[in-house]
């Protein structure tokens, strides 16, 4: 939390006093009033604090365009003695995805045209992003069935005789996935669905997917990319990448391998705070005119921040208890 102290300092270092009666915008001493907070999830939340506090108490800021919020780097890219800055997770997976697809084709199979460029970037791309739905989704089910899901011929319930055939191969994909003794057992479920049954060692274990759960966006965005991958590997698969050769019999296969190909030879650091860097990195990075990024905080921006601070810190108990069941299963990168 910000104290009172530190908000009476940021009062008196703008000089434009507060309150209806006190504030007044011509007395500003800066013309742009930039929040540079840490890049990770504790940044994230003064952040908003401080978005709160400048929308509740001195919105002319705001309307004016003088705050901006400042835009540090989450990672450094480290290879040779070159290094590079991203700011968050989506521009290191972009960097990875670049530098994997450099040189690289996939042969699906003899007598296959092979597959590069912008048609195997689309392909890894929206892989990564069924990866992330397939990692939420494993905090609820088992990750067996989910990791067999990803790649797998899209659920659809639409008529018995197709299901019967989609619960036969699935079962043989689990098995295939398990180590000796695991048995499975698949059946409908009533109004569409699954449960998945699993026993080891005498101790059996369901998972229910409802209909619920292949209609949520979760598996809808990982059905997307199976309807183009499921039955895109054949026969001596293989993906080419300089003077390397690595056989594949899934997508995800080749989805792992050029993203573990694309991390050697280079070190990624992840920074949990502005403090993590020396002055001149902060510099090149963070405050240099040159070289910054900064994002202009509008009116809308101001009053999402509001909305989220009044759920969380606000005396009612129940939209805070919904905001929370609601986003919980969906956080990534906690930081405790």
């Amino acid at each position: 939390m910000i104290s009172s102290a530190e908000v009476g300092t940021l009062i008196t270092a703008l000089g434009t006093g507060i309150g209806k009666d006190e504030f007044n915008l011509a007395k500003l001493r800066y013309h742009r009033i930039i929040i540079m907070t840490d890049a990770d999830v504790d940044g994230s939340h003064i952040r908003t604090l401080l978005l709160t506090f400048f929308y509740r108490q001195m919105p002319e800021l705001i309307a004016g365009g003088h705050i901006y919020i400042a835009q540090p780097p989450l990672y450094k890219i480290k290879q040779g003695k070159q290094e590079w800055y991203l700011k968050d997770d989506t521009e290191l997976t972009r960097y990875l995805i670049d530098r994997a697809l450099d040189g690289t084709r996939l042969i699906p199979g003899d007598n296959q045209p092979s597959l590069h460029g912008a048609a195997l970037d689309s392909l890894m791309t929206e892989f990564h992003t069924a990866s992330l739905a397939a990692a939420r989704l494993e905090r609820r089910h088992d990750p067996v069935i989910i990791a067999q899901l990803i790649d797998f011929t899209p659920f659809s319930s639409s008529s018995s005789a197709n299901l019967e055939d989609w619960m036969a191969r699935f079962k043989q994909r689990l098995e295939a996935a398990s180590p000796a003794g695991v048995k499975w057992k698949l059946s409908a479920l009533e109004g569409g669905g699954l449960v998945i049954s699993r026993d080891s060692q005498g101790i059996s274990q369901d998972t229910v997917l409802d209909s619920a759960f292949f209609n949520g966006a979760e598996y809808r965005s990982i059905a997307r990319v199976a309807a183009s991958v499921h039955d895109l590997i054949g026969e001596d698969a293989r993906v080419e990448r300089g003077n390397q050769t690595h056989p594949v019999r899934r997508f995800s296969e080749v989805y792992r391998w050029l993203m573990d190909e694309s991390r050697k030879g280079r070190s990624i650091q992840r920074f949990k705070g502005l403090g993590e860097m020396n002055p001149d990195q902060l510099w090149e990075t963070t405050v240099d005119p040159e070289s910054r990024r900064l994002l202009k905080v509008t009116i809308e921006d101001a009053v999402g921040a509001d909305a989220i601070f009044s759920t969380l810190m606000g005396n009612e108990v129940e939209p805070r208890r919904e905001f929370i069941e609601t986003n919980a299963l969906n956080v990534s990168n906690l930081d405790i």
